[in-house]
């Protein structure tokens, strides 16, 4: 499985932004998948994750209430829509396919990532 992921850019606090990543394989629709991001010497962080099926979904604390995961299994396609940015959000933010078909939050189940698409936010 090979994973695109384009979407990201700069925009003020409060903006929204919409990243989107798109698979390679028919695999994808029997994944879990997830974003994550990352800033320059911390940990990659889990931000959000699907079900293959669609019908579950998990969120990191810091982005509840903000950012909403989704897929179209038909397009491959995985998407990440942001709201409400802050500052804080300004990472790398990767997609990724998990070896279960089950939503999950642990970096370790995910054995496909994509390339990384970088979102600044300012204030």
């Amino acid at each position: 499985v090979q994973l695109q992921a384009s979407g990201g850019g700069s925009v003020q606090a409060g903006g929204s932004l919409r990243l989107s990543c798109v698979a390679s394989r028919r695999t994808f629709s029997n994944n879990g998948m997830g974003w994550f991001r990352q800033v320059p010497g911390k940990e990659r962080e889990f931000v959000g994750a699907i079900s293959w099926r669609g019908d579950r979904t998990y969120y990191a604390d810091a982005v509840k209430g903000r950012f909403t995961i989704s897929r179209d299994n038909a397009k491959l396609a995985l998407y990440l829509e942001m709201n409400s940015l802050k500052p804080e959000d300004t990472a790398v933010y990767y997609c990724a396919a998990s070896r279960y078909g089950q939503a999950t939050t642990v970096r370790g189940d995910y054995n496909y990532w994509g390339q990384g698409t970088e979102v600044t936010v300012s204030s």
